[in-house]
């Protein structure tokens, strides 16, 4: 019998031994409010882990994985990658509007709308690791990935509009060096964006990060349709449509990303939120 103790308490996992408290390969002092991997669920749309602590609040999978000196250092990068996204990005959606104003480019538009998305998903991001003490928070990442679905959601109304009156009235774009250079550097910049949010978010196990690198991502793709439809027109001119087409296209996949994020969190923060304080 007290062999068998023995063992059981050798090949537990979590088991409690002397003062001290196992989970997962480490150990800390008994009465720290540690995350239980056993009542541990999945995020099923990113393979994400979220794990209740000892007081019932929810954490991210992160929690589990990095030390808090890790995490800190993660979050700190997110909020420096957050803070250059927001520079660059204001730059580019001015030079987007100027290029659709001038040209006549529903793509540039689009872009420039997608670049405006991008300041305000980064400028979530921010408020989303703001607090330290927050940056393994179900709750705070459920709320932000919320706005982010909003502000989706406006946007991409606003892109489709303005692509679809734009065909309706046979709005032709013009091509010149200008709109070469804004295509190019604003791709180039926002893919690089979109590989650093997504790096990040995956090391953060954060939804938000990851949905802000998926905007980024859909800028950059945005701003090399820009040059292809401007370059298609230049030698068929009766593909003018095509420009239209792009917007339309991006400013749908831009709405059902937001929906999904509407469906996917509303259950959640419903969950979380009546045991864990707005932040």
């Amino acid at each position: 019998m007290t062999d068998s103790v023995a063992l059981e308490s050798n090949t537990n996992p979590n088991s409690t031994t002397g003062s001290s408290t196992v989970l997962n390969g480490r150990t800390s002092p008994l009465g720290r409010n540690l995350p239980r991997s056993a009542s541990g669920n999945m995020d099923g749309d990113h393979g994400m882990k979220v794990v209740e602590s000892a007081e019932g609040q929810d954490l991210l999978e992160s929690s589990l994985r990095l030390k808090p000196y890790e995490a800190q250092k993660y979050r700190k990068r997110a909020l420096w990658v957050s803070w250059i996204s927001i520079i660059i990005t204001l730059i580019l959606a001015v030079a987007a509007f100027t290029v659709s104003a001038m040209k006549n480019s529903v793509s540039a538009f689009g872009f420039g709308f997608d670049a405006t998305l991008d300041v305000l998903s980064s400028i979530i991001v921010l408020w989303r690791y703001n607090n330290p003490a927050a940056v393994h928070s179900a709750y705070k990442e459920y709320i932000a990935c919320l706005i982010l679905g909003v502000v989706f959601i406006l946007s991409s109304l606003c892109i489709v509009g303005k692509a679809v009156h734009d065909l309706a009235t046979k709005v032709l774009p013009e091509v010149d060096d200008f709109l070469f250079i804004v295509s190019v550097v604003s791709g180039v910049l926002c893919l690089i964006l979109a590989v650093l949010k997504f790096l990040l978010g995956k090391a953060l196990t954060s939804r938000a990060l990851i949905t802000d690198g998926f905007n980024s991502f859909v800028g950059g793709i945005m701003g090399f349709s820009i040059l292809i439809s401007a370059e298609v027109f230049r030698y068929y001119d009766s593909v003018w449509f095509l420009d239209g087409t792009i917007g339309i296209l991006i400013g749908l996949i831009i709405l059902a990303y937001g929906i999904k994020l509407l469906i996917d969190m509303i259950p959640k923060i419903r969950q979380t939120g009546g045991y864990e304080p707005f932040e």
